[in-house]
């Protein structure tokens, strides 16, 4: 019998299997590793202030520190490189946002994210100038497709993890335990992603799901930027020299594939922000599982007390993944009381 079995094996799944079996315990985890998860069309962008208010991401001051050790962990531990440190410039467009900015860059409790002075580098001769622009400090860039297929390798050659679909329905969920097929566990937690929307026990939650549309696209040689931008749309640099260009949003779609208007409106912006050509080597499309009060899922079932949900980190799943599967790891060890801002009882029954 194994400690706990995951159902979902992205970046929610990833992470809060990495720290349970961090602390001993026995994780089995089952997964279809669907190509459209949003996991594996993501950036993995950690940006600490966002908006138009230009305001700190939630709770970032405790996020971005730990975010940043938990990734330098795996990279040690898996032998790769996936955390990526870089400014983000920000275009600015009016006089509101830029008296608005300097506010922040004078505020204390901004000063390691903001800065009036970005140096626009390698930008400087290829982007259409908005009224100016700002930097955003602590920005990171996370390959968190790479991420979950490194874990997938190791786990998939440990045994522990199962490719395919689950059935929820089939859960055999007892006092005894959760059975589903051969495999016994103590306890089960639907890290489920988008899909958690069709979930049969966790259908009383409000989870969402907010499509995107991206472009990877290549620049010329002699056209490399290392920072983000984020100017009309996002630019931003991956490690094999491609770019990835996003994103759009909809709660609003027929399917989670990639659309002709989307392409036309990321090619569109694209175009108005840099001067210089472009190739697109792929147009992809993921719906991420977002909540309404942009808060991850974290908690039990009403009636099944061996059943458990881990869910909606949404468009910042980056920078809230690591601090919540922390939590919710020592959570379900009985370590600690779920933090109210994250636990699905806010929602009711």
């Amino acid at each position: 019998m194994y400690d706990f079995l995951l159902i979902g094996q992205g970046l929610a799944g990833s992470l809060l299997a990495h720290f349970l079996r961090a602390d001993g315990c026995s994780v089995a985890i089952i997964d279809n590793a669907q190509p459209r998860a949003a996991t594996r069309v993501a950036a993995g962008l950690i940006n600490p202030v966002t908006g138009r208010r230009f305001v700190k991401s939630w709770r970032i001051d405790e996020l971005l520190p730990f975010a940043r050790q938990t990734y330098r962990q795996l990279e040690a531990d898996l032998g790769i490189s996936i955390y990526h440190e870089r400014p983000i410039f920000r275009a600015i467009y009016s006089v509101e946002e830029e008296n608005l900015w300097l506010e922040r860059c004078a505020d204390p409790a901004y000063e390691q994210y903001v800065s009036d002075k970005a140096d626009m580098g390698a930008y400087q001769p290829w982007v259409a100038p908005p009224r100016a622009f700002g930097a955003v400090l602590g920005g990171a860039q996370v390959e968190v497709g790479a991420l979950v297929e490194a874990l997938q390798d190791k786990w998939l050659s440990e045994g522990v993890l199962l490719s395919g679909s689950v059935d929820l329905p089939r859960l055999d969920i007892s006092r005894a335990g959760v059975r589903y097929g051969n495999l016994h566990a103590r306890t089960a937690v639907c890290c489920d992603g988008r899909w958690g929307k069709e979930n049969p026990f966790f259908r009383h939650l409000p989870l969402t799901g907010d499509k995107g549309e991206i472009l990877l696209v290549r620049f010329p040689d002699e056209v490399q930027f290392d920072a983000i931008l984020k100017h009309r749309v996002f630019v931003v640099p991956l490690t094999d020299g491609t770019y990835w260009i996003g994103s759009n949003y909809s709660s609003r779609y027929d399917s989670d594939a990639p659309t002709a208007q989307g392409r036309q409106w990321l090619e569109g912006n694209l175009r108005r922000t840099l001067a210089c050509p472009f190739e697109v080597l792929d147009h992809k499309a993921a719906i991420r599982p977002t909540v309404r009060d942009r808060r991850p899922l974290l908690g039990g079932h009403p009636e099944h007390e061996n059943l458990f949900v881990f869910n909606g980190l949404g468009t910042k799943g980056a920078s809230l993944g690591p601090f919540w599967a922390r939590h919710m790891a020592s959570f379900l060890q009985g370590k600690v009381v779920l933090d109210v801002a994250v636990d699905v009882g806010r929602f009711g029954e």
